[in-house]
């Protein structure tokens, strides 16, 4: 198993702020000590994911999703622990040292090969694009008026015949099984071995971090299919990547716009629209969204005008509205895509399309005034329906006034009518999430009501990790030998006090690691939410006093019950036996007056 140094690891979780990283996904908003926003994980309207600077975790009380900062990456990029620090390693200038036991992580040692292979791929094809055998290529290029500097930006390349790849990487070392997983190289008929790439334009894909994980190549000629790409593999996941972000983020993202094809982006970019990305043929997935909601400030989509276009802009509006993505749609004329509009009409006129853009409540107007005459009195009605359903959707009540006056003076509808079927919507949204809320909370398991633990204990329990967690220095020796594990009833809190106790044991007191200590969600959101919590404590000392007497009166009365017990069954009255046990019976009962 591929593993860092304790120290390295540390270094790079606390040179993270995680208001900082997080900040880049959501907004947040400060409240008190902490900052809350709306979950990045879960549906929600209202705030309930909470931040906490002074102990760098976050929290969402809605859904339970809980971490460091190592975790929220991780959760929100789909990044295995190694590619997590990687991209926190790289964002604060930490240079990771090489692993020498890379070799003993088969998977691992596997996608770094392909990696490597992707690059030599992307770089092979690029020079190939400048060889005489490579003509037609070269035309293509011309007649797309495409720079040098563009080519270079995308490392636009061209594939040649049969096997050139393969023999190359067959040269440089790498084995069959490496090519293949790359899905550059694939098997014959005959049992032999040939690009996946011929006579194709090759548009290498990069991640964020630059690196090449997949291509797209499309025809120079008639023949089909038009496009082919690379299929998903051990380091390419199509829906949570973008083309061209890793070329977009090096200018002016605060707007991004997103289209449909490698050849729309390339296109803007060489006219000077550098602010451009591309979907992966695959309708907007949350694992986009997120990415454009860390790089850019509004979304605009830009996709084709047709009806499949239109389609896909829906989807991707209710995605990263979702994600509380500021969402804008490119409205063009006189083009079927931005690519043959900026080719028609210049970059200036298609920069005012960009800056006009509308609203994700206009466009569904818009939509929904192509589908219905509200000339007519019942398309009238089925269009304030409809359009109720949509402001009813839109949080900031103020927006929400504008667009209600807007559309009751444009189609002569009156604002109290729009409101009346605004707020039934609304109200009945939120009476069915309080019902929803009481039947989650009512339909507890048999099994698990059975086995639950009073609010009483639970609280006093989640207080001595908490303590233990803040307090370590003033409390551990104290309650090490009277608090055992024997006396927590909860079973997650007996998991993670076994765990500190056995790391406390071994002189590794610094529970900024705890977090690391623990593999389990549920234990992970279970020490976040303690850790956010709010236990009103004013004393420390005081705190950790009660809590000791507690657990000491508690301890002294269940020895109590045993001797009461063992008194019963004694036969022999006045035996040395019984007299010590009288005698203990008593102490304990001494003990007890003087516990308050």
């Amino acid at each position: 198993m591929v593993r860092y140094s304790e120290e390295l690891i540390e270094e790079i979780r606390s040179s993270n702020d995680i208001v900082d990283v997080i900040s880049k996904y959501i907004t947040l908003k400060r409240s008190g000590r902490n900052f809350f926003g709306l979950c990045p994980f879960h549906k929600e309207k209202s705030p309930s994911f909470a931040v906490s600077p002074d102990k760098q975790i976050f929290h969402c009380f809605g859904c339970g999703a809980g971490g460091n900062v190592i975790h929220f990456i991780s959760k929100i990029e789909g990044l295995d622990f190694k590619d997590t620090l990687e991209l926190l390693a790289n964002r604060v200038n930490i240079e990771l040292p090489t692993l020498d036991n890379l070799e003993d992580d088969k998977t691992a040692r596997l996608k770094s090969k392909v990696y490597e292979i992707n690059k030599i791929a992307a770089e092979f094809y690029h020079e190939n694009l400048y060889k005489p055998a490579s003509k037609t290529a070269q035309e293509y290029i011309k007649k797309r008026k495409l720079d040098n500097r563009t080519l270079k930006a995308f490392l636009i390349g061209y594939a040649g015949n049969f096997n050139e790849l393969y023999l190359l990487l067959k040269q440089k070392g790498y084995t069959e099984e490496e090519m293949l997983a790359s899905s550059l190289v694939k098997r014959t008929e005959n049992g032999g071995y040939m690009d996946s790439f011929r006579k194709r334009l090759m548009f290498p894909i990069q991640d964020v971090r630059e690196r090449v994980i997949a291509f797209g190549g499309r025809v120079l000629d008639d023949s089909k299919p038009k496009y082919i790409n690379s299929p998903e593999n051990i380091v390419y996941s199509k829906g949570r990547n973008l083309f061209g972000l890793n070329v977009a983020k090096k200018h002016d993202t605060r707007k991004i716009i997103i289209v449909e094809g490698y050849m729309d982006a390339i296109s803007l970019y060489q006219r000077g629209i550098t602010n451009v990305v591309a979907s992966l043929g695959t309708a907007m997935t949350e694992a986009q969204g997120r990415l454009l909601r860390r790089y850019s400030e509004q979304v605009i989509l830009g996709y084709d005008a047709d009806g499949a276009g239109q389609a896909a802009i829906l989807r991707g509006m209710e995605i990263l509205q979702n994600l509380g993505c500021d969402i804008r749609v490119l409205q063009i004329e006189g083009a079927k895509d931005p690519d043959e509009y900026v080719l028609k009409y210049g970059p200036e006129r298609f920069q005012k399309c960009v800056d006009n853009a509308i609203s994700l409540v206009e466009f569904k107007v818009k939509v929904l005034l192509k589908e219905l005459n509200i000339e007519n009195t019942n398309d009238k009605i089925k269009f304030l329906n409809e359009i109720a359903k949509i402001l009813a959707k839109v949080t900031n009540q103020m927006e929400r006034e504008i667009y209600v006056d807007k559309i009751a003076k444009e189609y002569k509808i009156s604002k109290e009518a729009i409101y009346a079927e605004v707020n039934k919507l609304m109200y009945k949204d939120n009476q069915g999430s309080k019902k929803l809320e009481k039947r989650v909370v009512t339909m507890v398991p048999k099994e698990e009501k059975e086995n639950s633990v009073s609010d009483a204990v639970l609280k006093r329990e989640n207080l001595v990790i908490y303590l233990l967690i803040n307090e370590y220095s003033k409390c551990y020796e104290k309650i090490k030998n009277l608090i055992t594990l024997n006396y927590i009833q909860d079973d997650t809190n007996k998991q993670i006090l076994k765990k500190m106790y056995e790391e406390f044991e071994k002189g590794n007191s610094n529970t900024s690691q705890l977090l690391d200590w623990f593999q389990d969600e549920k234990i992970i959101s279970h020490i976040t939410e303690i850790m956010a919590g709010d236990f009103e404590i004013t004393d420390v000392n005081k705190a950790i006093d009660d809590l000791i007497s507690i657990y000491e009166k508690e301890k002294l009365i269940s020895r109590r019950n045993e001797i009461l017990k063992k008194l019963e069954s004694v036969s022999e009255a006045g035996s040395e036996e019984v007299k010590e046990l009288e005698k203990e019976l008593n102490d304990i009962i001494l003990k007890l007056a003087k516990i308050k």
